[in-house]
């Protein structure tokens, strides 16, 4: 595969903050197996109020938990005071830059203002930042869409973005009410990009190395890249895009090897069968749409009920069944 772009830099690529997906156990186990990364936002945790915080709370963001690659957590919340109180908490912590989600597009988070549920109301936003700003010990960086109903939202929120000390600001050319449904509007994200004084990460179906280099090709000044939802599809997709060139190695047997490494990891920090059992039926179902659809085995997967019939079903998939599609 060769590299049809005319954006020379080496890009740097963010694993998305996928819920329930790219925890620590999950980045910790890709770095074992796989590259290709340059850092990962982690998946948000909610703000506790003003409350004071247990390292219990942010078990997944403690510095012993995080060898594989840099990590930037992500507070998901409305309150300045709580973001505050958590964001110096990390930062203390150790990490220098902390991500704000006003992105998040699921209808229980936005119907409280909070996510995707916030951009309409440029004043809490503006309010946000003049109280959070001063206080935050670290850099701050912003996750966020074209708008919650409108992709114009964002038009409006850019200008107040540029009046404060932002680090980046990470775009997804979606609404929150489009979920991920229908076709990114790049046209937005150019709009976006044109009036942004910071510097813009871009976000949203970057499925194949064709897919990065469409849109690099597009937007030559932009070096840092999240890969979201295929960031748990195909593992392989991050070395491909750095390097223009297809893995040699038996993808499927890797695969399986990863999957396995996963498996053992779950099964020591989760607690239960069935909680183990439906963390991996969730890899796996995002797993299969790296492969040649088999809609017989995904079926087997989904009614596996104990480790035993999941640990069959799956290996015998991997053994038997598995053609990679890419």
């Amino acid at each position: 595969m060769t590299p049809t772009t005319t954006n020379h830099h080496t890009p740097i690529l963010y694993m998305g903050p996928i819920r329930g997906g790219t925890d620590h156990i999950y980045r910790n186990t890709f770095a074992d197996h796989f590259d290709g990364y340059d850092l990962a936002v982690a998946p948000f945790i909610n703000c506790i109020g003003t409350n004071k915080i247990r390292r219990k709370y942010v078990k997944g963001l403690l510095p012993e938990n995080n060898t594989g690659m840099p990590v930037i957590p992500q507070i998901l919340s409305k309150s300045a005071e709580g973001f505050v109180l958590l964001a110096n908490y990390l930062t203390d912590m150790g990490y220098d830059t902390i991500n704000w989600n006003i992105g998040c597009p699921y209808p229980q988070v936005a119907r409280k203002q909070r996510g995707s549920g916030l951009l309409p109301h440029t004043d809490k936003i503006r309010q946000f930042l003049d109280t959070a700003i001063p206080k935050l010990h670290g850099d701050l960086t912003i996750k966020t869409r074209l708008g919650r109903e409108h992709k114009d939202e964002l038009f409006t929120l850019i200008p107040v973005f540029n009046e404060y000390p932002v680090k980046e600001i990470i775009i997804h050319p979606r609404t929150g009410k489009q979920m991920y449904e229908g076709i990114p509007d790049v046209e937005a994200f150019e709009t976006c990009l044109s009036m942004c004084k910071h510097p813009v990460v871009y976000n949203g179906d970057i499925r194949t190395a064709d897919d990065f280099y469409r849109l690099s090709g597009r937007f030559p000044t932009i070096t840092r890249w999240m890969i979201g939802r295929w960031a748990l599809v195909d593992p392989y997709l991050p070395m491909v895009i750095k390097t223009g060139k297809e893995s040699t190695t038996n993808k499927i047997e890797k695969m399986k090897t990863f999957h396995d490494d996963l498996y053992n990891q779950y099964t020591r920090v989760l607690h239960g069968p069935s909680h183990i059992i439906d963390r991996m039926k969730g890899l796996m179902m995002s797993f299969s749409l790296a492969f040649k659809e088999n809609k017989k085995a995904l079926k087997k997967i989904k009614k596996a009920r104990t480790p035993e019939q999941y640990e069959a079903v799956v290996h015998h998939f991997f053994d038997e069944e598995a053609v990679w599609k890419y």
